[in-house]
């Protein structure tokens, strides 16, 4: 028996050796986790068309749409059947995406992943699974089609609770001590760190965590079998060992700069909230922090001297950006875990009305009542009675194109 051109018990003999031993998956399920390793070498990083049509009918069926080269229409008529807002976003795109994904429909090159995987002892981790991380779904159409883990889960599961640091690699010293500051203060409270594993700020911050004893999580832009950058291959190693090295690309594949710019939305989206901590004018942490800001996550910003261009872009994204300005360990966990108008720690006990509309608010993008309504489960009316109570609090604010948590 074969699925999609491969005998069956090679797909199960390569599934099995990257999936949790302890979690046995039937038949459909192995089918779909190869599925979505081949669509992880398939389809480029953030690729929104690769990720509706899987969102739509599952990965399976999308690769072998792509596999059987059906034609566009009877591909939008199997999507419609299902979705038909789906079917109506990709009529425009689909063919043109195909067109992108056929050079690479390659079947050595997912049987060499997957077996550079288990070589080095790579899991596969799909939504849902533990050690994924849940922020990444916000990313909707843009989110990973599977994540390459290195590491362990329970490090991922920890992100439930994580502050980003990233920077500049040519960082000053200025900036490594203070990274390193935050980051061993951030671990103190219980937060996991997250970075790029990249020389400079993100070094700093994984190293800072480590020696705290603490969870640190890196993403990398190429396969995690073959570290990047080479001088931080004993840091990531060590991150592996008790934390996690975490890609969205099979084994074997090579960094490029659209990976490490796509990466970055990983980074932002995976963390509860994002601080630039040094950074030139036209530093790549800057593309982290604008991914922040268009999650809605709550993004800091620590000064630097203002002669110094290397702490230039953290002052143009507090000038211009609505950055948070941080310059404590205090001041980055009250991004995560909220302040009040005078200052302090959000005090009182909130109803569980209250928390579920706070929470569903975001610091920077308005949100309507109907917005926040069905991110928070309840009633539009409710809702905007909660709503006027957080207003009086002080906790909320309303924009003209809704409301935002205050800061």
């Amino acid at each position: 028996m074969t699925s999609f051109g491969f005998d069956q018990h090679t797909i199960d003999r390569l599934i099995a050796a990257v999936c949790d031993p302890e979690r046995p998956l039937d038949r459909a399920e192995r089918d779909e986790r190869f599925a979505r390793a081949a669509w992880s070498g398939i389809a480029e990083p953030g690729d929104g068309s690769a990720g509706a049509l899987i969102a739509a009918v599952g990965p399976a069926v999308a690769l072998r749409s792509v596999l059987e080269a059906w034609p566009i229409d009877r591909t939008l008529r199997v999507v419609g059947e299902l979705d038909s807002f789906a079917a109506s976003a990709l009529e425009p795109e689909l063919a043109g995406a195909v067109k992108r994904w056929q050079p690479r429909l390659k079947s050595a090159e997912v049987l060499h992943a997957l077996e550079q995987a288990a070589r080095v002892g790579v899991r596969l981790v799909a939504p849902a699974d533990p050690g994924w991380p849940s922020g990444l779904d916000d990313l909707g159409r843009h989110a990973p089609v599977t994540l390459w883990l290195r590491g362990t889960a329970a490090a991922c599961d920890r992100l439930e609770r994580s502050v980003a640091l990233v920077g500049a690699r040519a960082a000053s010293g200025y900036g490594e001590h203070v990274t390193m500051d935050a980051s061993a203060g951030l671990v103190e409270r219980g937060f996991a760190i997250v970075s790029g594993a990249a020389y400079g700020i993100d070094g700093m911050a994984h190293r800072a965590a480590l020696a705290g004893d603490g969870t640190t999580v890196a993403f990398l832009a190429g396969g995690v079998d073959r570290f990047y950058p080479s001088g931080h291959d004993a840091l990531l190693g060590r991150i592996a060992a008790s934390g996690a090295v975490l890609s969205e690309v099979p084994c074997g594949a090579a960094p490029t700069k659209w990976r490490f710019l796509q990466r970055n939305r990983l980074i932002a989206a995976s963390a509860n909230a994002t601080v630039v901590v040094e950074a030139g004018r036209r530093s790549g942490s800057l593309n982290t922090a604008g991914h922040a800001a268009a999650l809605g996550r709550p993004l800091g910003a620590v000064p630097g001297p203002v002669t110094s261009p290397t702490s230039a872009g953290c002052h143009r994204l507090i000038r211009d950006y609505d950055a948070v300005c941080v310059t404590t360990v205090d001041e980055m966990a009250e991004l995560v875990d909220g302040v009040t108008d005078a200052g302090g720690p959000v005090s009182g006990d909130p109803t569980s009305e209250e928390t579920r509309v706070f929470d569903a608010l975001s610091t920077r993008s308005a949100r309507d009542v109907q917005d926040v309504a069905a991110r928070a489960g309840m009633a539009a009316s409710t809702v905007a009675a909660v709503l006027g109570l957080l207003e009086l609090n002080g906790r909320v604010r309303e924009r003209d194109k809704g409301w935002v948590r205050a800061s």
